[in-house]
């Protein structure tokens, strides 16, 4: 498909929500260099460790730097092409960004790099993946090496017109679906999503469980994922996930199998809402005061590979965004196509101030809270 195909198929079938994307806007921010500069410029000097992640770190660990260890999931992003524009995304995702879809080649490379690497998890995320032409075939690829695969899900693309066989089509595959739910309640789903996303998503979780999702089914497991709606930090995970399978089963007639929490990081689209709402400082105060050593051990980046639409790879899909490329031993490495696996255990993990984000409070990762 075109970029223009591409655009059409994620933006006319749905009522497009409110936010727009940076780069929609032509903010400064929609440039990696600029979000990386304006949060290493704020002034940071009388806070714990001043602001400087690496102190931090070796603070807690006796020096220690961060490195890598084995490697358990490669996390593929196919695209910023959404359906949806979030407050909150980090991706700055949106029905036009067809231009940063992940080519077939692409693809094929990070196939071949599955087959050399080991990695038993394979983490499908955008955008919204289920937008990529090649996604299913990628799906069926790594179903058939025996790899455990989940699908990052906003829920809404479950409704287009092209994704009707989805949560079928999933569920014969056990897809672990990953889906994104701001809240529970109407208001704060749509106030970050845009008016009508709320009982878009419920629509989209009614689907799942009549495929057999989030009834308990381990080949059909249907998490969901949930960032905070304002400039504060999760909620112990353990008791949300309580409330909201009350909740949503009483009010909605939805189910789910569990839920995560992922902090909100000052990138992208939320650190340029962060700024305008003159929520920063205080937010990045709030992430420093709340760094937590024993969440150090689990940081995502410590087992994962992060490969980018144009086949780079990072240490973490947030490090993606702000365009800090992976180091492994031996030397930078362009493409996932030049990446031996050998050179990424023990590598010196890249970091900097938003990795705050991830050793505040309990802590999290993509999987989660890392200390519950």
């Amino acid at each position: 498909m075109s970029d223009a195909q591409l655009e059409r198929a994620a933006g006319d079938e749905a009522p497009q929500p409110e936010p727009a994307s940076l780069l929609a806007l032509r903010s400064p921010l929609a440039d990696p260099a600029a979000q990386r500069a304006h949060l290493e410029q704020l002034e940071l000097d009388d806070t714990m460790s001043g602001g400087c992640f690496e102190r931090a770190v070796a603070g807690a660990s006796g020096g220690d730097e961060l490195r890598a260890g084995a490697l358990e999931i490669v996390q593929i992003n196919l695209g910023r092409l959404c359906n949806m524009s979030c407050r909150h995304c980090h991706v700055d995702a949106g029905p036009a960004r067809g231009h940063q879809v992940m080519s077939r080649e692409t693809v094929d490379d990070c196939l071949a790099f599955l087959d050399a690497s080991g990695a038993q998890t394979v983490d499908l995320t955008g955008g919204a993946p289920e937008l990529s032409p090649h996604f299913r075939f990628l799906v069926d690829a790594c179903a058939r090496r025996g790899k455990h695969v989940i699908d990052r899900c906003n829920l809404t693309v479950l409704l287009m017109r092209r994704n009707q066989d989805l949560p079928e089509w999933l569920a014969e595959r056990r897809v672990e679906v990953v889906g994104s739910l701001p809240h529970f309640r109407r208001r704060s789903t749509d106030g970050q999503r845009g008016a009508g996303a709320f009982e878009r998503s419920i629509e989209g979780l009614g689907r799942l469980n009549r495929a057999g999702y989030g009834l308990g089914d381990p080949h059909r497991v249907l998490t969901l994922v949930v960032n905070p709606v304002g400039a504060f930090l999760a909620g112990s995970q353990r008791a949300m996930e309580r409330e909201w399978k009350q909740m949503l089963q009483r009010e909605q007639g939805v189910s789910f199998d569990r839920l995560i929490t992922i902090t909100n990081m000052p990138i992208a689209r939320y650190l340029d809402w962060l700024e305008v709402s003159g929520n920063l400082r205080r937010y990045m105060d709030l992430l420093i005061s709340s760094f937590n050593p024993a969440t150090l051990e689990g940081l995502m980046c410590r087992s994962t590979l992060s490969v980018s639409s144009d086949g780079r790879v990072f240490d973490c899909d947030f490090n993606q965004v702000l365009e800090l490329e992976a180091r492994p031993t031996g030397g930078r490495v362009a493409h996932i196509r030049d990446l031996d696996p050998a050179s990424l255990q023990g590598r010196r993990l890249v970091t900097a101030r938003h990795c705050f984000g991830c050793t505040a409070g309990s802590g999290s990762s993509c999987g989660g809270a890392l200390d519950p």
